[in-house]
């Protein structure tokens, strides 16, 4: 079902470069989509290639992976919350804490491909059933005012970022 777009207001300045890569407006179907595209290419990849990173000290594929799956967990249970009307501040992270301590490059492939997928399957079943008005609920993340709709759209230009990035630096 098409939504209206999440204006400036719904959001943090910095999530404006991946809501900016979000042209639809029906979100479950981007959502979706999305999410089938990126198993795709993922399944193109060998064990060897996924290791490949394209400078030093850069991710390795297997990183850029994971790195979207936890920012799919993480900006999904801020989606829930928001949505459901918590009132709490939820945190932040720090996305190369994160990716240091996650040690990706030990996870099988399928495993990562698994682990992206489980996350995007159980956000895909929350935005589909979600109305109007708890996607534009406030809440409060990493002390900033956003709504359930622009996290949403976040997890669809997040994915999009990345998945660029792997294209141009990494598979070109």
């Amino acid at each position: 079902m098409p939504h209206a777009r999440p204006e400036p207001s719904d959001y943090a300045p910095e999530f404006k470069r991946y809501i900016d890569l979000v042209p639809e407006t029906d979100i479950a179907a981007a959502l979706e989509k999305q999410g089938e595209e990126t198993q795709q290419l993922i399944a193109s990849l060998s064990e060897e290639r996924a290791g490949y990173r394209y400078a030093p000290g850069k991710w390795s594929i297997k990183g850029v992976i994971g790195h979207v799956a936890d920012g799919e967990k993480i900006f999904g249970y801020r989606l829930l919350a928001i949505a459901r009307g918590d009132k709490n501040s939820l945190p932040g992270f720090e996305e190369n804490e994160y990716a240091d301590n996650a040690h990706f490059d030990d996870w099988s492939l399928s495993d990562l491909a698994e682990w992206l997928a489980v996350a995007r399957r159980s956000n895909l079943l929350l935005v589909r059933n979600l109305s109007e008005e708890d996607l534009n609920r406030r809440g409060v993340a990493n002390n900033k005012e956003v709504t359930a709709l622009a996290l949403a759209f976040a997890l669809v230009g997040h994915e999009r970022h990345h998945l660029s990035v792997l294209r141009e630096r990494y598979l070109a």
